[in-house]
């Protein structure tokens, strides 16, 4: 089993590094069809040292990435308290499976 996870983490992982070389080298060959750099074509990602140190910049198809980003996101996907039929299935469950084992040692 760890040998088939392990196997399948590193063709995804390999075919996702080629879709993003794939975008890399459309965006060159846009850039040599047009006959000169222009600056509306930006690299796929680049990421640079910013000038705190230790920090990073990560810009991803033009748009700049950052931790604060991601934090406001995952609030608001927290936030939008959508109703998930399965989660819900699940939290019963477990909960009647907690109950009966409990029911069970006592």
């Amino acid at each position: 089993m760890f040998r088939f996870l392990l196997k399948t983490m590193l063709l995804i992982s390999i075919l996702f590094i080629g879709v993003i070389i794939g975008f890399q080298e459309a965006n060159h060959g846009l850039k040599e069809m047009k006959g000169f750099d222009d600056g509306t074509f930006s690299s796929v990602i680049s990421v640079q040292e910013a000038e705190d140190y230790g920090e990073y910049e990560a810009t991803i198809l033009g748009e700049k990435v950052t931790s604060h980003d991601l934090e406001e996101k995952k609030k608001a996907l927290e936030e939008l308290n959508t109703y998930n039929l399965f989660t819900d299935m699940a939290k019963t469950f477990t909960d009647f499976l907690q109950k009966m084992i409990s029911s069970l040692f006592s």
